[in-house]
């Protein structure tokens, strides 16, 4: 099992994104829809993901927004 720890900085930002930008539940939210309609469009061979290409842009967003956080990448320079 892991035990690592998020650094104080990791934790500022998530609690900042997460009181300020998306609630834990919209977030929670858009991971599962990702993950739901990825594995759809797989298995369908992409038919789902062009009717349901907002919801897949939306949680694409998000789940950037959300590694940035964790560890800033684009935004370094």
């Amino acid at each position: 099992m892991i035990t690592n720890t998020l650094s104080k900085e990791a934790e500022i930002r998530l609690r900042t994104f997460f009181n300020h930008t998306i609630e834990p539940e919209q977030m929670a939210k858009a991971l599962r829809q990702v993950n739901f309609i990825l594995a759809l469009g797989i298995m369908r061979e992409d038919k789902t993901l062009q009717q349901e290409i907002i919801k897949l842009e939306n949680s694409f967003y998000w789940l950037n927004e959300l590694a940035e956080i964790l560890n800033p990448y684009l935004d370094v320079e």
